[in-house]
């Protein structure tokens, strides 16, 4: 396994960031690798879609419960040993269901591949605060979220074309060894992630603060409402927008794969420009509140005109780059609120919110395709997306209202 050579202070980012970038991105890929083979399973197996929602919440229950406890051991062990672990129980998890013969066998491995998801968010993050410079902090968490999107575009289209050439068996191996690959290449150069000696944050004061304290911070609580509410939306969409498009749209399979890779792709262009955008204003609240408000109303369009017809695509995509731009200054707006209580621990509370959005959102929009309301999924996300602009707006209050104290960068 190749181990990179440690470059000097100012050299370290690009690698730092590009170790960090393919760990999330794999993550991304490995966490919609089912979702797409949804409808094959629904066949194979003889299950509903309600059934198969169930696999998606008990990942992401274990996810949103693991993620709490991830980010604690982040503040007092470090990041990058557990970053490769937890990519290595994911992957291994995905890999043994490629091999599953029945719906059965596939339950018990979506807690073991949750708690491997559960570390990504906090270890993550903590490394990129610690280990990237300053001054070019905000382009890393760009390419973070941006690596994240990219996996989500590319997996739908990566696993039904496996499944098409081979099989869905195929589909799933051959993306749990890709990701073993990458776990394995962060091993090897865990030292250039490592952040334990640096001295770049005062870990001793972030550490005597009592759990409870950080996570019942009002702020983080408010964060946390933003993520479950937009996390909802976006997992209604990962998971059965494409059964959605091509059972009450009339779209066939290939045209609804792509609409959710057009909102996927449109993501990621989306964070390329908010990346941009966080570095030049202050004002990042109202940037995350105008982007998931525009995203609520493309949803509701598509939700109120069933005749959009292959027109579904580019409103899809101005949706998901509208939710992209956000991405960068709501990280700005958690890392605001993490300042002197602990950024492991902050991440991990406020990313588990993803995870609740996410186990709620599946077993809701799979009983409304079991109920043939194909098009109330997509008012559903809308809805979501909406609730989330007051949480971000409160969030903002909370931390102009809270004294910060200064952050030793």
């Amino acid at each position: 396994m190749a181990v990179l050579a440690e470059p000097r202070r100012g050299e370290r980012d690009v690698p730092i960031i590009a170790l960090v970038g393919a760990a999330h991105y794999s993550s991304h890929v490995l966490q919609l690798a089912l979702p797409p083979l949804f409808p094959i399973l629904h066949r194979v197996f003889g299950v509903s879609f309600t059934e198969l929602g169930a696999f998606v919440t008990l990942f992401y229950v274990a996810s949103g419960l693991g993620q709490a406890a991830a980010g604690v051991l982040v503040d007092r062990y470090g990041a990058p040993r557990l970053l490769a672990a937890g990519l290595a129980l994911l992957s291994g998890s995905i890999l043994l269901v490629g091999f599953a013969g029945s719906y059965w066998m596939l339950l018990p491995l979506a807690p073991i591949a949750g708690l491997g998801n559960s570390v990504f968010h906090p270890a993550d993050l903590s490394i990129l605060s610690h280990r990237v410079s300053e001054s070019r902090l905000g382009r890393a968490y760009a390419v973070h979220g941006i690596s994240g999107s990219l996996g989500y575009a590319t997996s739908p289209v990566l696993v039904t074309a496996i499944a098409a050439f081979a099989n869905w068996h195929a589909a799933l191996i051959a993306v749990g060894l890709g990701g073993l690959a990458i776990a394995a290449l962060v091993l090897a150069n865990h030292n250039l992630l490592d952040y334990a000696n640096t001295g770049a944050r005062a870990e001793g004061t972030e550490r005597r603060k009592p759990y409870l304290t950080v996570v019942g911070a009002p702020v983080v609580l408010m964060a946390f409402g933003y993520f479950a509410m937009t996390s909802f939306a976006g997992s209604g969409m990962q998971t059965f927008s494409i059964t959605a498009l091509t059972s009450g749209y009339g779209l066939s399979l290939h045209l609804a794969t792509l609409v959710l890779t057009g909102y996927l792709v449109g993501a990621a262009l989306g964070m390329v420009a908010g990346g941009v955008l966080a570095d030049r204003t202050t004002q990042h609240h109202r940037v995350a509140m105008t982007g998931i408000a525009i995203a609520a109303v493309l949803m509701l369009g598509i939700a109120l005109t069933p005749g959009l017809g292959s027109l579904v695509l580019p409103v899809a995509a101005l949706a998901g780059i509208a939710n992209g731009i956000t991405g960068p200054s709501r990280d700005v707006l958690v890392r605001r609120a993490a300042a002197g209580i602990g950024t492991g621990s902050v991440f991990g509370f406020v990313y588990s919110g993803f995870d609740l959005g996410s186990s709620t959102a599946p077993l809701l929009f799979g009983m409304l395709l079991d109920h043939g309301a194909p098009h109330v999924v997509f008012l559903a996300i809308a809805c979501s997306f909406a609730l989330g602009v007051p949480t971000v707006m409160q969030v903002s209050h909370r931390i102009v209202a809270r004294p910060r104290p200064a952050e030793a960068d």
